[in-house]
């Protein structure tokens, strides 16, 4: 997943339908209610306590907490010299030109130092020197203690700090060495005593369910600038999950529990075709598939396009992905998992259950876009649309709130019945993301195909009223 970062068709292509009710998902068989079952995944940044002021208290006051199966906490970095897992409090480069922008970092200030005060403490208890831990660490200590059967992951890795797993991948020692440091410090909680004097032995054991690994992407040159990859990524992705399943289920036989794995798993064909989808699955409770950012303001003069379209289409404007003829979509990317794709040389074989589809809860978006035949959809931009204070003002990228009467306003708010997705175009800009309508038609889909549940990516994305949220749940 990328921040400063990317079907069976029906009806006649183009047109452009009322905000109403959903009708018939094509390429299914029955037209299904919204799942009421599945499990409900979601993120929770480690960088949102700063300029969002999204705390885990937020969690707790909005009922996100108790409507979620798992909350992931993200991400964790990979030491480039000893090849463990490791805290350090160093600001990630933003330059997505510079190879080295993640090495060494780290935020350990948000992690296990940063002080809470009672008003944005989950038990509205302030933060008092000498206690073990500090930071988001304590303060999802306190939201589980609040909510018991709320699952917790921690992730390593991300579009930032993928660039070693190569190399920690590479062998069986290299495996074995960088999964038992992640497991002692995360999983049996021994963080290092920093200066503050926070960490030490098991100080956040029982905090973490087990561990989501975010590899982007195995043996591809298609991640951040001056990741390592090879070949034999492919097989060496298998054996490092393989080694943390191996290793998580022997702690949680020692302590009487059930440890997790999970994974995020990339949705494009060229990249699902160097995993090995027919074996992976065994070692994962789920994987998680990032079925978004598949277009957006990097193709800075368009054509406009959705980011997660649910179906391909005739009328997608891009390029087909290589060597076979099909385009980004995340029916797409869900046959090829477990039904295989031979265009592709993709196996299949990952097991339905164990898939959740991404819902992302920002918008890419487009400037200067004619209207068209049909509100700006594949058509021409000059640049990607500005930035916004709140994610960054990073061109190109805006959370739900920001877009806070644009998204579902009837005047900007438009549905393509082929791929099954909004867009939203107010006469110059162009936003491409969820609406109620395409989050009802992912569920349903998520329900028809017999999938495991839905991933949502990111909470502080959300509005406080979490209104995305709550149309997923």
């Amino acid at each position: 997943m990328q921040i400063s970062r990317r079907v069976a068709a029906l009806a006649a292509a183009g047109a452009t339908l009322p905000v109403i009710s959903l009708g018939v998902v094509p390429g299914l068989t029955t037209t299904a209610q919204a799942a009421s079952g599945g499990i409900k995944v979601a993120y929770y940044d480690q960088w949102s306590i700063y300029l969002n002021a999204y705390y885990p208290k937020n969690l707790d006051t909005s009922g996100i907490a108790g409507k979620l199966d798992f909350l992931i906490y993200d991400f964790e970095n990979i030491d480039p010299t000893t090849l463990k897992c490791f805290e350090a409090t160093k600001a990630a480069d933003q330059n997505e030109s510079n190879p080295n922008a993640g090495d060494g970092a780290g935020d350990q200030f948000a992690d296990m130092d940063k002080m809470f005060g009672a008003d944005i403490s989950v038990n509205g208890q302030a933060d008092v020197w000498g206690q073990p831990i500090a930071g988001n660490f304590h303060q999802l200590q306190e939201l589980k203690a609040k909510y018991p059967n709320l699952k917790i992951l921690l992730s390593i890795g991300g579009w930032t700090y993928s660039k070693y797993f190569s190399d920690v991948a590479a062998t069986d020692a290299s495996r074995k060495t960088f999964v038992s440091s992640c497991i002692d410090m995360f999983i049996k909680g021994n963080l290092p005593v920093d200066s503050s004097g926070f960490g030490g032995q098991g100080v956040i054991a029982g905090l973490f369910d087990g561990i989501d690994i975010d590899w982007e992407y195995p043996a591809s040159p298609d991640g951040h600038v001056g990741n390592h990859y090879s070949p034999a990524d492919t097989a060496n992705f298998t054996a490092l999950l393989a080694e943390f399943r191996s290793e998580l289920d022997a702690y949680g036989a020692s302590v009487g529990r059930k440890m997790y794995l999970t994974a995020a798993l990339p949705s494009g064909q060229d990249k699902i075709r160097l995993i090995q989808t027919d074996k992976i699955g065994q070692y994962l409770d789920f994987a998680d598939i990032m079925t978004y950012d598949m277009h957006g303001g990097w193709e800075s003069t368009g054509p406009t396009n959705f980011q997660d379209p649910l179906f391909d289409s005739p009328n997608d404007p891009s390029t087909p992905v290589p060597p076979g003829n099909e385009h980004y979509a995340i029916d797409n990317a869900i046959r090829a998992y477990t039904q295989g794709d031979a265009a592709y040389g993709i196996p299949g074989g990952f097991p339905a259950a164990k898939i959740n589809i991404g819902v992302p809860f920002y918008y890419r978006g487009w400037t200067g876009v004619p209207a068209g035949a049909n509100h700006g959809l594949y058509q021409p931009a000059t640049g990607p649309s500005a930035g916004h204070q709140y994610s960054g003002n990073v061109p190109g990228i805006a959370m739900y709130k920001e877009l806070l009467g644009v998204v579902d306003n009837p005047s900007y708010t438009f549905w393509d019945p082929v791929t099954q997705s909004a867009w939203f175009y107010d006469g110059t800009n162009f936003y491409t993301g969820e609406s109620a309508q395409s989050i009802r038609a992912r569920t349903d889909y998520v329900h028809c195909k017999g999938l495991g549940g839905v991933m949502m990516f990111s909470l502080y994305d959300l509005d406080p009223a979490a209104t995305l949220f709550n149309q997923v749940v």
